[in-house]
Order: structure tokens, then sequence, then C-alpha cells
């Protein structure tokens, strides 16, 4: 693999560059002003590109796929904010292989890629999108064009991947729709059989040891968790980066891991009057958290940079229809990939079908147990899945198969 340095803005880039105007719609941080990184994974012919997104500071990578069509032209995986920069990015390569020619929406649930499509297709009229099948939206389910996905040009994927155009340079397969009460779940994992690599949204990913360089652009996240509690002043140094980013991993994949300890609001409200930053992106020197043995915790959940199912897809999603899953990750791990490209944290992996299978040995009674993740930390989202269970508002986990 030949993997190229990161691009980012050159001198004299505005900050226009990095606009993003509809941040509204889904009001995420960085708001309305997300940078771009793009890394050329596979020589002329795969490349990522890398924004990040949160609430709270807890930001992670979000990540679009380009790959070059050998019939010439560009299709491009999970779009992202398409800010100016961004395009800029992706015209550089369109200039040099061709037009974007397909567009793919590979989910049905995750509003976070949905919301970039009608954007980024308007950018791109030439290119036709092609969707997960049973897209939904709440409150109301409404068509795919109003949704803001160009109408006449929009494609719900068919079962077999040989009946789209591109069919002849990619395998692809749906997992669901997992029914889940008010929604459903689904995601296409696309095989792209050239270059033997793996593409998949949020079914699987993997976790650096350091955070990102699409984080780095901007250490206040990382540093803002780095504190020890509201009075605490955090110098910018690779080791703060670190701890602040293995904190951000914890809170992102559980919520409320065990080694965090959340303050009581008096407390909080009295340290906030002697923090020493109590200015409005300091969130008012407001600081309610305590962490406790949280290294601990953050090794365990990473292992070596093993392949893992994130812990909200085992606790209130996949295990409510493990069959099926487990059919999927058959069909997936049929193909001889090299490696995986996740929408988020970590990428490219290097990773083999038995790896990829492996991370769903959670649903099967005979568990790997290098796949486990602590009780503990789980606690607060199994405590979820009954609750939603026990209302009625999603069906009750499955037994393991």
């Amino acid at each position: 693999m030949n993997v190229q340095n990161m691009q980012t803005q050159q001198d004299g880039i505005s900050l226009k560059d990095w606009s993003w105007a509809f941040w509204p719609v889904l009001p995420l941080y960085p708001f309305g002003k997300r940078r771009t990184l793009r890394q050329e994974v596979v020589k002329d012919t795969i490349w990522t590109f890398d924004q990040i997104q949160g609430i709270f500071y807890v930001v992670v990578p979000i990540r679009m796929t380009v790959v070059k069509l050998e019939a010439g032209g560009l299709l491009v995986y999970a779009p992202i904010a398409p800010t100016p920069e961004c395009i800029r990015l992706v015209e550089e390569l369109v200039a040099e292989h061709g037009d974007i020619k397909y567009i793919i929406l590979p989910t049905i649930s995750g509003l976070e890629h949905k919301v970039f499509v009608g954007p980024f297709a308007r950018r791109f009229p030439q290119a036709q999108v092609f969707v997960a099948p049973k897209q939904w939206s709440f409150p109301l389910n409404l068509p795919l064009s109003w949704l803001g996905l160009p109408l006449g040009r929009t494609h719900v994927l068919p079962a077999n991947s040989s009946d789209v155009p591109f069919g002849n340079e990619f395998d692809y397969a749906i997992l669901g729709p997992i029914e889940l009460g008010p929604g459903r779940f689904a995601e296409v994992a696309f095989f792209h059989k050239r270059s033997r690599t793996l593409l998949v949204t949020d079914i699987v990913l993997s976790i650096p040891a350091e955070p990102p360089p699409i984080v780095q652009l901007d250490p206040y996240p990382l540093l803002f968790h780095a504190k020890d509690d509201a009075f605490h002043i955090v110098f910018d140094t690779e080791a703060n980066r670190r701890k602040g980013w293995q904190r951000i991993v914890l809170f992102a994949f559980y919520f409320r891991p065990s080694a965090l300890e959340v303050v009581g609001m008096g407390q909080v409200f009295r340290h906030a009057l002697g923090a020493p930053d109590r200015s409005k992106k300091a969130y008012f020197g407001l600081f309610p958290f305590k962490w406790n043995n949280w290294q601990q915790s953050f090794y365990t959940l990473r292992g070596d940079g093993r392949l893992f199912v994130a812990p909200i897809l085992q606790t209130l999603i996949l295990n409510r229809d493990p069959e099926e899953t487990i059919k999927w990750a058959n069909q997936v791990a049929s193909w001889d990939f090299l490696r995986i490209i996740p929408c988020h944290l970590d990428s490219p992996i290097d990773a083999t079908p038995s790896q990829f299978r492996q991370a769903f040995s959670f649903l099967e009674k005979t568990e790997n147990p290098l796949q486990f993740l602590p009780a503990q930390d789980l606690e607060f989202l199994n405590e979820v899945s009954q609750g939603l269970s026990d209302r009625g508002i999603t069906p009750p986990a499955k037994e393991r198969i």
C-alpha cells in the first residue's frame, strides 16, 4: 500500500473554504467550519477524505472514500460535508481521473451520513446516486426527493450487485433492514475487487492509539477532555493530546464508561466559579466529569488495534437480529479483501476476512474471548437496551446463535 501525505489547506486559503452553511440541519461540532484532509490509500485508485464531528468536544473522524473506476471516472462512498475545501480536493481528482459517476449512500439510519448526500450530489449534477434500500425518516417518512436527494437520478441499490452499472468492479452486501420499532438499521458494505478493499460505514472499526491527524488540526477538544477537573490548566503536549483522545474514545463508545464519575451539579457550578477559563468556548467553566482508571478501560477497548463492532451496535441494534447479521458477515467474509476502510476512527485497517468475521462472535454462543468487552463498561448501554425493550419501544434482544 502506498499512502501519501495528507493534504489540507494551502497558504492563503480563506476560512470560507471550511464553511458548511447547512450545519443547523444536524448541529454537530464543529458546526459551520469543517476542515478536510485527503489521503491517498491506494496509488491512483483510492482516496479518503476526513472531517470531524461530535458533541461536547467528543470528536471523531467522519470519512468519505473515493474510488477510481477502471472505465474512467470516480465512485464516492458516503459523502461528507461539501465545503469549498472538500470540493476543491475532489475536483483535483476529477481533473486527473474523470467525473464523479456514482455517489453511494450506504446507510438508512445514519443521519450524519445522509445529511451530506443531497448537497454533495448537487455539486456533481452528472453523478447518479445509489442509496441503501428501505430509507426512512423521522417523525414523518418522507420521499427521498423531500430529503434533498436529487429527483430523477437517485436509485435504490438492487439486491444483486450485478444489476448496477458498476457491478463489474464492486460486489456489495446489504445488511438488514433490522427492525428497531420506531426505525430500522441497514448498512451496505462495498468490496472493490481490483484493490481488494472493503468499504464499510459504521459496522466495524479500529481505534488508533494516537489521535488521528484530522482531530489534531484543532487540538482544543483533545485538551478540554484532558482536564482532570474545572481548575486544571492543560498545556498542549503530545501526552495531553493522547490523554484527551483516549477519554474521548471512551465517551464515544460507551457514553458512560465505568471509569467515568459524573459530578453533582451543585459541585459543578461551585467549581465553575473558580475555573481559570469561564469562556463560552470552555462551557463557562462547567466540567461535570471525574475519571478513575480510564487508561485500563481504553486499553481493554482498543486491544492491539483490533477490528471490532461498536458497543452501541452490539447492545442496541445487531443483537435484535443475530441470524441476519451473521449471515451477512459470512457473505462479506467470503470476499478476498486485505484492507478495510470504515467511515470512522482508524483507516485504512489491514485486516483479513477471518478477522472481520471474528468481530461478530459476540452474537454467537461460542463467543471469542478476544472480542470480549467488559460488562462494567457496557452496563449503561445494556440498561438503555433493556429499558427500551421493557417500554415496548424496540424489540427485545434475541438469543445468541
